[in-house]
């Protein structure tokens, strides 16, 4: 379309007029904000084009130097500073926004001269998204508390200063590999944090169901020992027995995803046993939280798990990888199907999914395909049965009973997929 529109006019038309344009827009909200104000605000609707207008013209100047427009934008920064200045004589709690702004306005005429018209339109509609929602976004400010923007700053830390420079390369026998070890710890924390964040609003009975099945997509074993705790302060244990099996039951969808993360091939070898196994547990685990209870009333739900992204938690979960990733590769050679099993088994007890990524990342080099989903299943087999050892030492007997019947039969269930895998 700009082509188009270049070919109809010359060129420094269509510049003034993208420039006047933009500018207007930014002046027009400036205005309107302006009728609303009492105190003294800088520029409206004439002033804002005349900005962008002579950013435009001071990088016309010269294309081959930015000295015109730098000088330029030092002589407008100036004004703005008086007019701020101005502002704090009339009232102490002034704003800097419309001084920003026409810096802004400034730069988008300058871009509009360079040939930069996306960028400058980009520029320009941002600034209006900004400036229009001043409420909405001072709302939010207050709304998000300063320790969950800290925890989001850390999983920028671990997503976008720290991933990119992890040396990407192989090392030692057993293909370890630091970018991938790292990309395993980013993907793991970004499935906790967005079903930590989740359960932050969850409330009431349903609000337990719902932070079991976002317990269980951050680590079904804190899910089962927050709820079996939590099951002695109410009398309701159809409800949290059901709450731990769905728990349970989505461990196999959040395996299903960081398991694809790293191995589509393995991913689509489990993909149809563990869909049958989350759905069917899902089913059952609503079904039974749903049966009467001799409480009734409202219930206090309850985070199921502490924020996951502290640092030494996520250097934790990548030593961690390392050992499995060493441990698996060390089973297989040495030890066979039987030392992978008997590994898988003992992986139950804490954490599974260190080894069952460290299986999807040796796929197709020192892990036989079959032999890798084979573990997966009993890692996954084993861990329910622990968690339902927990529950019952954590919870009230009936809830305790229940939940150790549940999972022990939803971890036999959890091993037939070894029959098809073995044929």
């Amino acid at each position: 379309m700009v082509e188009q529109l270049l070919h109809m006019m010359p060129a420094e038309v269509f510049k003034i007029l993208l420039a006047l344009l933009l500018s207007f827009l930014i002046g027009l909200e400036r205005e309107e904000r302006r009728t609303g104000e009492l105190g003294y605000l800088f520029g409206g609707v004439r002033t804002f084009p005349l900005i962008g207008l002579i950013g435009l013209a001071l990088a016309q100047l010269d294309a081959t130097s930015v000295w015109p427009v730098t000088v330029g934008f030092g002589v407008v920064g100036a004004f703005l500073w008086l007019s701020y200045q101005h502002k704090l004589q009339k009232s102490e709690a002034a704003g800097v926004t419309t001084e920003i702004s026409g810096l802004a306005t400034y730069v988008v005429g300058a871009l509009v001269a360079r040939d930069q018209y996306w960028v400058a339109t980009a520029l320009a509609v941002i600034s209006l998204l900004l400036l229009e929602l001043k409420t909405v976004l001072e709302t939010l400010s207050k709304r998000v508390p300063g320790d969950q923007i800290f925890t989001f700053t850390k999983f920028l830390l671990l997503t976008a200063v720290i991933l990119p420079v992890v040396p990407n390369q192989t090392y030692g026998p057993f293909g370890f590999n630091p970018f991938k070890t790292w990309l395993v710890v980013v993907a793991v924390s970004a499935v906790s944090y967005a079903s930590y964040l989740l359960q932050l609003w969850t409330t009431g009975k349903n609000g337990i169901l719902l932070a079991a099945i976002l317990g269980g997509l951050y680590s079904s074993t804190a899910a089962t020992v927050v709820l079996a705790k939590h099951a002695k302060e109410e009398d309701r244990p159809h409800l949290f027995s059901g709450a731990i099996l769905l728990a349970s039951s989505v461990m196999y969808v959040r395996t299903i995803i960081l398991v694809a993360l790293f191995s589509v091939e393995l991913a689509r070898r489990v993909l149809v046993p563990m869909l049958v196994l989350a759905v069917g547990g899902i089913v059952v685990g609503g079904f039974w939280a749903a049966r009467r209870d001799p409480e009734t009333g409202e219930v206090k739900s309850e985070k199921m798990a502490p924020n996951p992204l502290e640092l030494s938690a996520a250097f934790f979960f990548a030593v961690i990888f390392v050992v499995m990733l060493a441990l698996t590769h060390y089973a297989v050679l040495y030890l066979g199907r039987g030392g992978v099993y008997a590994l898988a088994a003992l992986t139950g007890f804490t954490d599974i999914t260190p080894f069952i990524l460290g299986l999807a990342n040796t796929v197709g080099t020192t892990t036989p395909l079959a032999l890798a989903a084979a573990g997966v299943f009993v890692a996954a087999a084993s861990n329910n049965i622990v968690k339902g050892g927990y529950a019952y030492a954590f919870g009230d007997r009936k809830t305790g009973t229940q939940s150790l019947a549940l999972l022990l039969v939803y971890a036999a269930l959890g091993l037939i997929p070894l029959f098809w895998l073995a044929s």
